[in-house]
């Protein structure tokens, strides 16, 4: 800080300009997240990614659809990627090295609840949340949301919003299990679109699926006449996020 911005702020001391330092070398680290996402995940395309709680135990029978659409996802080519810890999560990196394509982990550094699961072919780790959500949608092809908290509902509500506003590509969002899903969309039903804060038109942003090969043939049909490459206008869009 200048001589002449001290004299601003006289109660300006020592502590402060660490504290103000600190901050800014942590733009390096944010920045050194973001190349090595790039870098790593960039050849990872066509993948998906699944979300789902970390709180569901392996026996559950969540866990277990979770399992089987990661498989059956990654036998039929698609990379796919979760939040690289336990419950869904595991779920999916399990059930995709169990198959031919690649199993990624984007994991969070969490004082709790967040142990990196053993199912990995490429695992980053990420101190802030918001260069990880970029990954995540970054070189997804399609979002599979199976039931989770209020980290699951995060992810959800941010690609909502950026393929609502056309801030990335229009991708397959596709919510499993119909009953756990529907208290939500009667909400949005009832109250958001009442309230006039959505449209009617925002459902057909997702779709409410309940088997692995209804997931994986709504991906597939998404993009049979498209093509998985993003257009030239859609990599502007990614190149904004």
């Amino acid at each position: 800080m200048d001589e002449r911005t001290r004299a601003d702020h006289p109660t300006f001391g020592p502590a402060d300009e660490a504290s103000l330092n600190r901050e800014s070398w942590k733009v390096f680290q944010i920045m050194a997240e973001f190349v090595e996402g790039y870098e790593r995940l960039d050849k990872i395309k066509p993948s998906v990614s699944i979300f789902g709680s970390a709180r569901t135990p392996v026996d559950h029978p969540y866990y277990q659809l979770a399992e089987e659409i990661a498989l059956a996802l990654s036998d039929s080519g698609f990379s796919v990627v979760s939040g690289g810890g336990p419950g869904i999560m595991e779920a999916a990196n399990k059930g995709a090295f169990r198959g031919k394509s690649p199993s990624i982990g984007l994991n969070i550094m969490l004082p709790r609840e967040q142990v990196e699961n053993e199912y990995q072919d490429i695992s980053l780790h990420f101190r802030h949340f918001f260069s990880r959500k970029v990954m995540f949608v970054k070189y997804a092809s399609a979002y599979v949301v199976l039931p989770g908290g209020f980290g699951t509902l995060d992810e959800l509500a941010e690609i909502l919003t950026l393929v609502q506003t056309q801030r990335t590509q229009k991708i397959p969002i596709i919510l499993v299990n119909r009953q756990f899903w529907s208290g939500l969309l009667s909400w949005f039903e009832q109250t958001l679109v009442a309230e006039g804060t959505i449209s009617a038109e925002d459902f057909k942003l997702f779709e409410v699926l309940d088997s692995p090969q209804e997931v994986v043939d709504a991906i597939f049909q998404h993009y049979e006449q498209r093509g998985f490459e993003p257009s030239a206008e859609e990599r502007e869009r990614l190149l904004e996020l």
